[in-house]
């Protein structure tokens, strides 16, 4: 539509006339010297006739130009025969010869961006007429970010998808929840790659055509079983008819960590050792008595064991090559591409991932184009390595929290030639491992996988509007893992002094799918139709075996060498072992359609129902049934909105209800399975106590049931109802999309809680719902100032809230694992009725004691301690029921990590071959339990942190004394920390020269710098506040020595010829 005058828009009016006067003043001033021909003229809407205010006025090939005014008048001087450009966002560009001296022009809205084409299952649909809760993220756009992963570059671009990383080791998934935690089980979205199902992490970003994210169950319905947690569709690109168009993409950077955690140097160390041996009633340390901490030289050894851990200037690089086009019968693509990232914990040797990609689509129109037939086929080949960075038993990184900085990195007196010391006989503490010697010595291993992922596929149209196709793919994983242990010695606890070993495993899956469909699109008089049937068959079948060598040969104990072939090992006692999987197979079948309907593109209606059995379930259990409906209303088609606001162009209400399923639990989860067992068993009544006995009658063999059965486990049901709005405003310069939603997940699969006296493992029953609900909201500006000025800018955010209904449980709780965060940590986070899934659970603080008299005064009040010798300065933990004792009916909930809201924003802009982009994304509302220290090792170093302790009345209320027995560390809110955060994840600075290359065959040749990961303002004091580490996969947010992500610099360059 246009702009019309009024009072409360004038001023908006002027607004925009004085910056676009201002950015064509600098611009003016170098334009052609003024000509006698002044033409003048106004420029209307075609649809009404209105002015429109602003248009931008160029004469073609000059720097010359205007804008019209707030009556959509104009003045520009120019030579007869030259050329006028008319251009304005939301309205189609139009040229005019000058021939006379008044030009009036009427400008055609623009409904391209309402015409935009979205990915739906199945196939696609105009944006204009969804009814689901969708979004799309272009695939250039996605390139423009360097990710290694296309799901990074997703985050902040989303609302309602929360993206987070895992790890900063190169290659680590993301973790990807849409809509909040909906189960207990697997909550990672379903990746179809061109209609199949595949693994997104290992796509080329090049690659990409786009990204489609159906977030309510009406969009997702269409896949039924496999749709509780969402769907990311992805679609890769295609070829195009006319000249052959070649891409080159390649960029070369540099990382280094973004922020360390701050550890205690040597002077600070020494003092908070003397202070808790004081507070324990021991004498403070004679420093001149330890020798093993000063160097040959007497300086005392102050090693930041944290920062040596780091490589500096680790390296990245990556290079795509594409090629496009095709004929009127006959299209393809073909791409190649190269990615190699270091990691910026202990670099290449330890840390490395690698990745070769392939990919050829085409497709070809036979007979007329009665028959199309086409295939999209990659290769992906990777390799990669990495340290350990799991749980505080298998994080590489963790050691280094610890470490005394009295503990040098090198030394030659380990027994082993290493160059790394050996703290075995230190006269300090013989206990410190060296977690550098460690990583450097201990981490080899190497994962090797190939991947194939494709489809082929055939259309007919036997008459005009009816399509048949079929659709065939297939993928197929193969990959091998080898590891070696070598001899090392790094002090009395980390060592490994008897024998090399080495280990390999090997697995294949392959998984084949077969899809049928049919669609037909119909009108009558103004009602539109589109009707979908299809069948989808799908097959799974995967083999697991692996090996292992405890003796290597003399000569071959070194990774190089470190085969199984090369081991001498003949029995499981000297670590001889093999293991396997047994036969890996699953199978489904569907059947699912859709009808639609739209009545001027006004009212429009959609409904899908999916039929889905699958062999995981017992015979009568195992189809499911999935429905959905989804509706929309355009109301500015409508004949009553004629006389609407002029800036109004585009207004649609969309509601829609929905269910999809979940299946994943892993097969035959519903029989009893029997395991076999050699063990020391004495038949007969002699001697039935006598252990001895038994052991002298040898072992036997028996079988017993290993879990119990049960037949009636079937689908997990996620039922989701969604009201949303899109518009356009302001000549579809401002787009908004709302949504506000409810999902409700029942039915969870989890293990069934039985007595340990039953003698079998659990069986997965059907118990437990959650509740999520939330809104989204995403605005986009797109504007055009001049012919060589355009910007845009996007916001959105999304809130969710996630509770608990029940669980099928005694106590109504899944309880957590221990021993997490340190020795003999307790549980610390659960699921539980009316909470939220994965909630830190522990004891609330009320600050420390202070004096004496406030510890009497508690005790008094009837408040329990629970350290039993409390002193000044350590911590008041929370009677909660006020019984005078603390224990665990005193733990609350102290928060999450699975944040309340996310945002994100972007602004880009491009002038004179000149572009800029800035992105950024946050979190508001989530925790995060952090522990870098082993509270049972009184030698461990500490972060600056506890530079804040209590040291006497009045100097701090929070962080307690140090003590050598660490009394107030038991789990508290002490541990959590609230991780509010925005990042800056994206700075681009980029300049096309195409425009000076006379060789017309170059369309682009664009260089950029860029920054990842830039900066991150936030009050968490770790290294990184975005952490989707979690002990189990339901619970995020525990720092036990997080991998942070890099912050990357780097150069590219993209040509296009």
């Amino acid at each position: 539509m246009n702009c019309k005058r009024s009072i409360n828009n004038h001023y908006l009016y002027c607004l925009l006339i004085g910056v676009s006067l201002i950015l064509l003043k600098p611009v003016t001033l170098h334009a052609e010297p003024l000509q006698n021909n002044t033409i003048t003229g106004t420029v209307v809407s075609a649809t009404d006739g209105e002015p429109l205010i602003g248009v931008s006025i160029f004469v073609k090939g000059t720097n010359n130009g205007t804008v019209t005014d707030i009556d959509g008048n104009y003045s520009i001087n120019v030579n007869t025969g030259q050329t006028l450009v008319f251009s304005y966002i939301g309205f189609i560009s139009q040229e005019v010869t000058v021939r006379e001296n008044v030009i009036n022009v009427s400008l055609a809205e623009d409904t391209e961006v309402l015409d935009e084409l979205i990915v739906i299952g199945y196939g696609v649909q105009a944006k204009k007429l969804s009814t689901g809760a969708t979004i799309q993220v272009k695939g250039d756009e996605l390139n423009k970010m360097n990710t290694i992963s296309p799901l990074q570059a997703l985050q902040g671009k989303t609302p309602g998808v929360n993206i987070t990383s895992t790890s900063g080791q190169p290659g680590s998934n993301m973790k990807v929840v849409i809509r909040g935690l909906g189960t207990v089980g697997n909550h990672s979205p379903l990746y179809l790659i061109d209609g199949i199902g595949g693994d997104i992490s290992t796509l080329n970003p090049a690659d990409i055509e786009s990204i489609d994210v159906l977030k309510d169950a009406a969009s997702a319905a269409i896949y039924g079983a496999q749709a509780a947690n969402g769907v990311i569709l992805i679609t890769t690109k295609s070829g195009r008819e006319g000249k052959a168009q070649v891409n080159f993409d390649a960029y070369y950077g540099v990382q280094n960590v973004a922020r360390k955690a701050d550890m205690l140097n040597a002077t600070q160390y020494m003092t908070i050792m003397d202070e808790q041996a004081l507070n324990s009633g021991n004498a403070a340390y004679d420093w001149n008595n330890f020798q093993s901490i000063y160097d040959p030289g007497g300086n005392l050894y102050d090693i930041d064991w944290v920062d040596t851990m780091f490589k500096k200037n680790a390296k990245t690089e990556s290079y795509s090559l594409g090629i496009t086009g095709g004929s009127a019968t006959s299209t393809y693509a073909i791409s190649l591409g190269y990615l190699n990232q270091e990691g910026i914990v202990g670099g290449a040797d330890v840390s490395n991932y690698e990745r070769y990609n392939f990919r050829v689509n085409s497709e070809h129109k036979l007979f007329n184009g009665f028959v199309k037939v086409g295939e999209q086929v990659s290769f992906i080949y990777r390799i990669n390595n990495g340290i350990n960075v799991g749980n505080q038993y298998n994080n590489t990184l963790r050691g280094a929290f610890g470490v005394s900085p009295l503990t040098p990195v090198y030394s030659d007196n380990n027994m082993y030639d290493s160059p790394y010391n050996d703290t075995s006989n230190s006269d300090w503490y013989n206990g410190d491992g060296n977690p550098y010697g460690l990583m450097m010595t201990n981490t080899n291993n190497e994962d090797k996988a190939g991947t194939f992922n494709g489809n082929l596929y055939a259309e007919i149209e036997p008459i005009k509007r009816l399509k048949l196709r079929t659709v065939f793919g297939a993928v197929y994983n193969a990959s091998e893992y080898r590891s070696f242990t070598p001899l090392y010695h790094f002090s009395i606890y980390s060592y490994n002094d008897t024998r090399t070993s080495v280990s390999q495993n090997m697995n294949r899956g392959l998984g084949m799918t077969w899809t049928n469909t049919a669609t037909y699109d119909w009108t009558m008089n103004n009602h539109a139709f589109n009707a979908l049937l299809g069948m989808e068959a799908y097959r799974y079948e995967g083999t697991y075996l692996g090996a292992g060598n405890g003796i290597l040969k003399e000569g071959f104990d070194t990774w190089k060498y470190a085969y199984i072939d090369n081991g001498t090992a003949s029995s499981s006692t000297d670590g001889l072992s093999a293991s396997g999987n047994p036969h890996d197979e699953s199978r489904s079948v569907s059947y699912f359609g859709r009808l639609g309907w739209n009545w001027k593109e006004t009212y429009m209606v959609n409904a899908t129902l999916r039929a889905d059995g699958s062999s995981r379930f017992a015979r009568g259990n195992r189809f499911g049934y999935f429905p959905s409906i989804s509706a929309g209303w355009t109301l500015t088609n409508e004949p009553f909105m004629e006389n609407a606001p002029s800036w109004l162009n585009f207004l649609k209400l969309r509601v829609s209800w929905g269910q999809v399923g979940n299946q994943n639990i892993a097969n035959y989860q519903y029989l009893a399975p029997m395991k076999n067992s050699n063990t020391h068993y004495l038949f007969g009544t002699g001697g039935y106590n006598d252990e001895n006995a038994a052991k002298e009658l040898a072992t036997n063999w028996g079988a017993y049931p290993n879990r119990l059965a049960n037949e009636n486990v079937t689908w997990e049901t996620s039922e989701q109802a969604n009201i949303g709005l899109d518009a356009y405003l302001l000549n579809t310069r401002l787009g908004v999309n709302l949504d506000l939603y409810t999902k409700n997940t029942k039915d969870w699969l989890v293990q069934a809680p039985i007595l340990a006296t039953v003698g079998a493992g659990a069986p997965y029953i059907n118990g437990g719902s959650v509740k999520n609900s939330g809104i989204e909201l995403a605005l986009t500006w797109n504007d055009r100032i001049n012919k060589d000025f355009s910007y845009n800018i996007g916001l959105n955010g999304a809130y969710n809230k996630n509770t608990v209904g029940e669980i099928p449980t005694e106590d109504g709780i899944i309880h957590g694992q221990t021993n997490q965060l340190y020795d003999n940590t307790p549980e610390f986070y659960r699921a539980e009725n009316g909470k939220p899934i994965g909630y830190f659970w522990g004891y609330k603080t009320n600050g420390l004691f202070q004096n004496e008299q406030e510890i009497t005064d508690w005790i008094a009040a009837g408040n329990g301690v629970l350290q039993n010798d409390v002193k000044p300065g350590d911590v008041k933990y929370t009677d909660v029921n006020h019984d005078g004792v603390i224990d665990d009916n005193d733990k609350v909930n102290l928060g999450k990590g699975m944040p309340d809201f996310t945002f994100g924003f972007n602004l880009s802009f491009e002038y004179k071959g000149f572009d800029f982009s800035v992105f950024t994304s946050g979190a508001v509302g989530q925790q995060i339990v952090q522990s870098y220290r082993s509270h049972t090792n009184k030698y461990a170093n500490y972060t600056t942190a506890i530079l804040n302790r209590w040291t006497g009345e009045g100097t701090s209320n929070k962080i307690p004394r140090v003590t050598e027995q660490n009394i107030n560390w038991q789990f508290s809110d002490l541990f959590v920390h609230d991780a509010d955060y925005l990042r800056i994840s994206n700075i681009t600075l980029g300049y096309d020269f195409s425009r000076f290359i006379k060789q017309k065959f170059i369309s682009q040749a664009r260089i950029y710098t860029q920054v990842q990961n830039a900066f991150t303002f936030t009050k968490y004091e770790g290294m990184d506040p975005e952490i989707g580490y979690g002990v189990d996969g339901w619970v995020t947010g525990i720092d036990v020595g997080y991998y942070p992500r890099p912050r990357t610099i780097l150069f590219g360059v993209s040509l296009k010829f």
